[in-house]
C-alpha cells in the first residue's frame, strides 16, 4: 500500500467589517507574519472549531467587537513562507457597539474610508477588501 502525503493549506477565515459610515475596519498585526503593517482581522480555525465561530472569536480576540455573520465574501488563498499556503474564508460581518480596541495579536484597531485605506500586507486581503466592497455596493 503506499502513503500519500498531502501538502494542504492551512484553514483560516478573515472578517470584513464595515460601520455605519462605511469605513472598513483594518488591523496593525502585532505578530508575523506581516507584523506592524494593516491586514484584516483574521486567523487560524481551532481545532473543532467551525469557520463561522472562528470569525467571530478572531474578530473578538483582536478588536474587541462582537459581531454577526451577514454573509459569505469568498474563499481565497494566499503562500506564505511562515505557514505554506494558506486558505482563507472570508465573512461580511455586521458589528455590534464598532469601537474597536487592540487586542491579541494586534498593535491598533481602526476602522478606515474605503477611499484612504493604507497599504494592507496581503494580497488576499486586498482580494477579500475589492470583493467585500462591490458585495455591498453603495453602502461603503
Amino acid at each position: 500500500m503506499c502513503w500519500v502525503y498531502y501538502s494542504n493549506p492551512l484553514p483560516s477565515v478573515s472578517a470584513f467589517v464595515y460601520n455605519d459610515n462605511g469605513e472598513i475596519l483594518l488591523i496593525k498585526r502585532g505578530v508575523a507574519p506581516g507584523k506592524g503593517k494593516w491586514a484584516l482581522p483574521s486567523g487560524f480555525i481551532e481545532q473543532n472549531e467551525l469557520p463561522e465561530e472562528a470569525v467571530l472569536r478572531e474578530l473578538r480576540e483582536e478588536t474587541n467587537i462582537k459581531g454577526s455573520i451577514h454573509k459569505l465574501i469568498g474563499v481565497y488563498t494566499e503562500p506564505t513562507k511562515l505557514y505554506g499556503n494558506v486558505l482563507l474564508i472570508a465573512y461580511d460581518i455586521n458589528c455590534f457597539q464598532c469601537k474597536p480596541k487592540f487586542g491579541s495579536d494586534t498593535l491598533r484597531a481602526k476602522f478606515f474610508s474605503a477611499g484612504k485605506l493604507p497599504a494592507i500586507t496581503f494580497a488576499s486581503h486586498r482580494a477579500i477588501i475589492k470583493d467585500g466592497i462591490a458585495k455591498n455596493g453603495n453602502k461603503i
